[in-house]
Order: C-alpha cells, then structure tokens, then sequence
C-alpha cells in the first residue's frame, strides 16, 4: 500500500510512560527539531506526581504535549492527536483525554500481566477490544525492536531497552515528517565520548523511523508547514529560562549586579541553576539553607545597591512572609519570584494552579502593599521580569512576579529582543540629599513616583536608620505617633497605586462592547484568546481582556468592565481574582474554576460562554 501525505493546520501529540522512560528528553527533542524546522509551538511537560513512584504505577506516569502549528497558537492544546503510550499505567492515565478517533502507538512489550494490573487492569485493552471502537491503535513491540537494532553493540540489555523511547521519537519523526538529523547531532554532542550510547540511541530512532517507513500501519504521513511569524531570531524558551534572562537584561540595562538568593524549589529551582552559569556576566548567587535566610540575604543585597532576586514557590513565599513586610517598610527595591504550584502545604510540586493570588495580593501582616505583575507566556516571564525590576528599581519597592508550573515548563518560540530596544531603567543613587540640621533624610520622596532616596552604605553623610519599625516620614526615625504612622500607611499605598502610570492602556481582543467579557491572568492567557478567537469565527459577541499588573489594577479596567452585560472570569483555582473583580468594581462576575493541576482548556471555556449567551 501506497503512502500518502496529508497537510493538516496543527497536530498535538502527548508522550506517556513510566518516569524513567526519558518522556520528558523524547519531547524536548520533538519540540526543538519543530522549532527549527518553523513552526509555532507550545507544550506542556507534565511531570509524574511521585519522582520516586515504584515502575509501572499510575503515580509515576510523566508526559510531555506539544502542539505544533502552521499558524499563531496559544495554548499546548486541549485533547493529543496522538498518545505514545510506554506502558498499561500511561495508556490508564490519559486515554480519556485523547480526542474521539485519535492515535494511540502503544508499546506491547511492557503490557505484561504484572504491569497491567499495578495500572489497574483485568484483562489487556490491547486484546479485549475496548480501544477499537473510539482509536487508532498501532501495537509495536518497541523492547523487541530496539534489541534487534542494537544487536553486535557492547551495551547491557538494560540499557538497551532504554533507548525505545528513541525508537518512539522515530516513529514521530516519521509520521509528521521531522528530520532526525538534528537529534543525531544532539545526541554526539550530549554523550561525546561515549560511542556505544551514541549509536545505540541512533540505532534506536532510525529503527523507530524505519520501522514507520515500511510497515503498513502508517498509511498516512502529516505534513505541518512552517508558520508565518514576525521576522527576527528566534529560539525555543521555556518560562524560567526566560524569567533569568530577563533578570540578566534589566541588571544589564541598569549597570546594577544582579544578586540571587533563594533555597532550591520545584519548580522554581531552575531560574537558581540558570543564574548560577551566568557569573561570567558578574552574577552572584546564594543558596540559602531555608527560604527565610534566601529572602534576608536579598534585603542585605538590595541594601547595598544591587538588583536584588529571589524565587521560590507558594509554601517558600508563606515563609518569607515577615521578610517581605520588613522589605515593604524599609521601601528597598527587589524582585520576588512566585512559581506556582497546586495545593496547601507542599501539596501537588509538579503540577501547575494559579494558587497564590491572595496569599501575593494579602499574606503579610498589616498594611503591607506590593505590587504584583503575573506573565502570560513562556516568552513574557521574560518581558515581566524585567517590568518588575524596572519597576522595583523606579519606585523604590519589592515587586511581586507570579509565574506556575506550566508556564516555568512550557516553551515556545521566541523572538529575541534587542536589549536596546528594551524600555530604559535609569538608577540614581543618593549622592547628597536636602538635609535638615545636616541630617540626611531617608524617607523624603519624589513628587511623582513617591519613591525615596537609596542610599548605599558607606556614602558618607548618608547614614540612616533601617529596620521594621514604623518610619517618621521624611527621617525614618522610629515613630509611634499614631498620625505618623497612618500617614506612612497611606503613602507606601499610594506609592503603589502610582504604578498606574506605567501601566499600559488596556487592549481589548474583540468589540468594546458585547455580550461577555473574559478576563485573565497568568497563565489562562492562551487558553482564554483561543477560545475568544474560535467563539469571534463563530460569530459570537464576546471579547477578551489580560490583566498583567494586578496590583494595581490598570486605570482603564472599570470603564472597560461596564461596556459588557457579562462578565467571565477563568482561573485555576477556585475563584481568587473574581472575588478583586467584584470588590473593586461591584460587578456580578462568574467564575469558571478548575484545580486539577493542568491547565483550563479553551473547550471549557467556549462551553460556559455558551450557556451564558446560549
């Protein structure tokens, strides 16, 4: 039977299998041989709920989705085209969300007896037929295949059977018409000096490749053709790649060192492990032995006239809570990272949720104000970091950055900016200051931004008080004066609400005016615009606002709000931002909440806009 080719607009493909199955390596390989190749992209690495968990079980399933298009897209997909599942465990765990009369390539040497009951089980989906009528299913015996292929090498048979998921790749490779020579080269470069895991792992992949050319059972090849994207580089990025590189540009853009002082954190550790290469570009980092000593460390640093960092997630952030109050009324400018994570306590590490919100908008005691900007996509965590640290550095404050889980892990490409184009950060240190009785005034403020003066240790003439005690406004002397301390409440407010001015006026993907109007953050960003995207075909009157500063709220938001009969708001978690969208605005906004530590799909979302305007 004769091949054909079949050019199609976009496939999402998901590989599944036990967490030693290098599904996380297969898809990085996919993704970066699409990305060359030009198309748009967005995945969603979907790291096992137990690293640790036994071989075979349904908590150690690790997968990685990537949606490919010939045109612009937002999101990882809803539903995988096509499943790559390793063992019974994988297939259990996400058949059900394989779109109706998807591909399901299903390795057969790992559905033993023993592995199809640890997943749950009685007979073989393979055999008794449950899968025919909803799927595609390809059968291969990927250990049988990948042994064949080795055969002659001085490998151990273990070993050997750990390159099926090359042999997986192969076949993918195959099927939608990638080059595996990029990955040939990967792989010399990955393993130099190691001849035998070269080759084996080659062997492997064109096994898989081959094995596709030949056997009947792939009747069809896809063709996605290269997507048409404003001219420029570009590079696969993921969220906390991109987080440090834009903490590296905006110490650049402000001659300031950049400091990093964190403790290790799923999944915020990364931006610690991708600053800790960089001291070539006279980065200093610190990991600290706890989140309080990680927090404390940056206060000191952006004492001393540094652009101050850490990162951490939402229980590191409960611990760096009297820090962070201590930073607010010092007034000391710095950047503290919240990647995400679901659940209370140390909850779901590997899975993603905008849980944190309010914990970023109110977990402090007392009046503690500080900005918050959320990114939206892999790519912007590099845009947000740097708006936070410009933003920090201009007003004189801590900055909250959220990011999660699926953004800190999800790529996608990447145009890279010139760093002049990049807005100015421009720092000014306190040289000498107007001086009362030639006392220097540490708390005297700009008419416009009501930052105050930052004055590094050492200068002389300007020694000043610091600490966690209210300031006397304009000398920061410690005060109990009841006025005095009101006054200094409102004033560190109204230094946040000056932020307005910088943010931008908010845009409005659709009419002005209509039947709903979806508002995000985070996250939910690609989600929500394709779905209005898809809705907007349909003919349907609704449009879709991003919040990206949500401390403060843009200016603008109110009289966009009232223009809408309808007001939606999509979140994952249960309903964090509407509860602000109502206060502020006495709006009678719905909610749409998921916590299931993935992402809201757009298909959710079109559904509740239906039964809204029916």
């Amino acid at each position: 039977m004769g091949k054909t080719f079949k050019t199609i607009d976009d496939a999402v493909i998901r590989f599944a299998g036990d967490s030693g199955d290098g599904m996380q390596l297969t898809g990085g390989r996919f993704t970066e041989t699409t990305a060359v190749l030009g198309n748009d992209l967005s995945t969603l690495p979907d790291f096992p709920a137990e690293i640790r968990a036994p071989a075979g079980s349904l908590a150690g399933v690790s997968a990685f989705q990537i949606h490919f298009s010939s045109k612009d897209i937002h999101t990882p997909g809803d539903q995988p085209d096509v499943l790559v599942a390793m063992n019974p465990a994988a297939l259990k765990v996400h058949q059900a969300e394989l779109t109706p009369g998807g591909t399901i390539i299903i390795n057969t040497d790992a559905f033993t007896k023993k592995n199809l009951k640890f997943a749950g089980y009685e007979t073989s989906p393979i055999e008794d037929g449950t899968l025919d009528d909803y799927f595609t299913v390809i059968p291969i015996e990927m250990n049988k295949l990948v042994t064949l292929a080795c055969e002659g090498l001085e490998i151990s048979p273990k070993f050997v059977t750990r390159t099926k998921n090359f042999f997986a790749l192969g076949v993918l490779y195959y099927m939608y018409d990638r080059p595996p020579e990029a990955t040939e080269k990967w792989l010399e470069k990955k393993f130099a000096g190691k001849d035998t895991i070269i080759e084996a792992n080659k062997r492997a992949m064109n096994a898989g490749y081959n094995y596709a050319d030949t056997t009947e059972l792939f009747t069809t090849r896809f063709k996605v053709e290269k997507a048409i994207l404003p001219k420029g580089n570009y590079r696969n990025i993921n969220g906390n790649y991109a987080t440090a590189l834009g903490l590296l540009a905006a110490s650049e853009k402000s001659k300031l060192k950049l400091f990093y002082g964190g403790y290790p954190i799923t999944p915020a550790s990364d931006i610690l492990h991708t600053l800790a290469a960089w001291k070539h570009f006279g980065v200093q980092t610190f990991q600290a032995e706890d989140e309080i000593a990680g927090i404390s460390s940056i206060i000191g640093a952006s004492f001393t006239g540094n652009l101050a960092v850490t990162a951490t997630s939402g229980p590191g952030i409960a611990l760096k809570g009297e820090a962070m109050g201590l930073a607010v009324i010092t007034e000391l400018p710095m950047v503290i990272i919240n990647v995400q994570r679901g659940g209370p306590s140390t909850g779901l590490p590997t899975k993603t949720e905008q849980a944190d919100l309010n914990q970023a908008l109110y977990g402090r005691n007392g009046e503690a104000p500080l900005p918050l900007i959320a990114a939206s996509t892999p790519g912007d965590c590099f845009y947000a970091a740097y708006e936070a640290s410009r933003i920090a550095l201009k007003y004189m404050t801590p900055v909250v950055l959220l990011t999660d889980g699926y953004l800190a892990n999800g790529s996608e490409p990447w145009k890279i900016p010139n760093v002049k184009d990049l807005e100015p950060i421009d720092v000014k240190f306190a040289k000498k200051s107007k001086k009362n009785d030639d006392e220097f005034l540490p708390y005297i403020r700009d008419e416009d931004t009501l930052s105050r003066p930052w004055a590094v240790p050492g200068t002389p003439g300007l020694e000043h008080r610091v600490g966690g005690l209210e300031k006397a406004e304009n000398s920061g002397h410690v005060s109990y004066d009841p006025d005095n301390h009101h006054r200094m409440v409102e004033l560190r407010q109204e230094k946040v609400n000056r932020i307005q001015n910088d943010i931008a006026e908010t845009e409005v993907f659709g009419e002005k005016n209509g039947d709903v109007l979806i508002i995000s953050w985070g996250g939910t960003y690609g989600s929500c615009r394709s779905a209005v995207e898809t809705m907007h075909e349909e003919g349907k009157s609704v449009a879709h606002v991003h919040l990206r500063w949500i401390s403060p709220l843009p200016k603008d938001l109110g009289e966009i709000i009232i223009k809408f009969k309808n007001v939606l708001v999509p979140e994952i978690n249960m309903g964090q931002l509407i509860k602000l969208i109502r206060s502020e605005y006495l709006v009678d906004a719905k909610g749409i909440n998921q916590v299931t530590g993935r992402p809201i799909s757009a298909t959710k979302i079109i559904e509740n806009v239906n039964q809204i305007i029916g």
